[in-house]
């Protein structure tokens, strides 16, 4: 059964709670602010604006023990060439950062991560590669992304002109206008462990989630934020995938149209299991590639034994999303959701086990007994 009432109750209980999100935005913010102030900094900055899974609105709330991320991405007028090595471009910032933030940042690969509290900041240096994208850019210098973090609550008919100052905003303007074809350019991120520059294009990313989230009725973030946290709750390991090349499959397999939470589910979970069969069976690594910058694959670090393990715990959970799905009574269908999420999923009382219509979409889903031959992907 679907059950809405308490996959409602369920994503409340693992979101990010509302002091968690005022740490967040007063993080972020305070950065932004000092990174403005700075007379050196400053002037360097086209644009800021956040990426990642707090962007997308698919966070869930951290665990006890670690500290919730935020990536704040800034568009600097840095030239490649005269930072060939990303070290350099990093270095820039190491004074502001000792002033500000002393003993509490840290170099990583692709950013420079700052705590504050019980939030972990990471700060991602990048540089537009043209002066096309540059001019888009300083029009959406300082947008301050707040509305995205309540994309839960963003209606359909939700008008882009409103936000026409974000930066985001313009993109899915332009594909909202049937310009299709048009694209930011991916911006260039200084990589310390690769020792060069690469391409990144969190705004495609973004967009993509966005336009997805449009196309299953607003259910496909929350559908990404419960299969999340059934990762967590019950595969700790393989270490990968995890984060955002699970949210990324999950976007490719997840059907458009999808009518509640509970259906995008089981539908997402008996597509991964059809889908990369072949890959499993092989030990294999697929290929995913990434929106905005195809030629990278977002499953590069998971090798072919932790996806074959990843592919049989999706197995397992795809039959008992079913059974859940397909469940005659509330009691039974809500048993089998908690077999999957665990405790935060409500538990039904017992009076809940009269009998009811069984879920439109029963399908009656086997798991095949030979992995297909993987086919094309077809990304928007």
């Amino acid at each position: 059964m679907e059950l809405p009432s308490y996959f409602k109750d369920f994503l409340t209980n693992i979101r990010p709670g509302q002091t968690l999100r005022d740490q967040y935005k007063a993080a972020h913010n305070d950065l932004r602010a000092k990174l403005l102030a700075d007379e050196k900094l400053g002037p360097m900055i086209h644009a800021m604006f956040l990426q990642g899974s707090y962007r997308r609105a698919t966070a869930i709330k951290p665990h006890a023990n670690k500290k919730a991320d935020v990536d704040l991405v800034l568009v600097t007028y840095m030239c490649e060439e005269d930072y060939p090595d990303p070290k350099m471009a990093q270095a820039e910032f190491y004074d502001f950062l000792n002033e500000h933030y002393p003993g509490q940042w840290e170099p990583q690969g692709r950013s420079l991560s700052i705590v504050v509290g019980d939030v972990d900041l990471d700060m991602v240096i990048t540089a537009a590669p043209s002066l096309q994208t540059q001019e888009v850019l300083k029009s959406a210098r300082f947008a301050d992304d707040s509305t995205l973090e309540d994309l839960d609550e963003w209606p359909e008919s939700l008008n882009l002109v409103k936000f026409s100052t974000d930066l985001f905003s313009k993109v899915l303007q332009r594909s909202a206008e049937g310009n299709n074809d048009w694209m930011l350019e991916p911006l260039r991120i200084p990589d310390r462990d690769a020792q060069c520059w690469r391409d990144t294009h969190p705004l495609a990313q973004l967009a993509w989630t966005w336009n997805k989230n449009r196309l299953t009725g607003g259910h496909y973030i929350n559908v990404v934020k419960a299969l999340k946290w059934w990762r967590r709750v019950n595969h700790p390991t393989p270490k990968y995938p995890k984060g955002y090349p699970v949210e990324h499959v999950i976007g490719v397999c997840c059907p458009d149209g999808i009518p509640s939470i509970a259906d995008g589910v089981t539908l997402t979970l008996e597509a991964i299991v059809t889908r990369y069969g072949y890959d499993a069976a092989l030990k294999q690594t697929p290929v995913l590639p990434d929106h905005g910058v195809p030629e990278h694959n977002v499953f590069l670090r998971v090798t072919g034994e932790d996806f074959a393990e990843f592919y049989e715990q999706v197995k397992a959970a795809a039959l008992v999303a079913r059974r859940a799905l397909d469940a005659t009574t509330i009691k039974e269908s809500a048993d089998a959701w908690r077999e999957l999420f665990g405790d935060e999923f409500p538990e039904a009382p017992a009076e809940a086990s009269d009998s009811r219509s069984p879920s439109p979409n029963k399908g009656g889903f086997i798991i095949p007994d030979r992995p297909a031959r993987p086919q094309p992907e077809h990304y928007a």
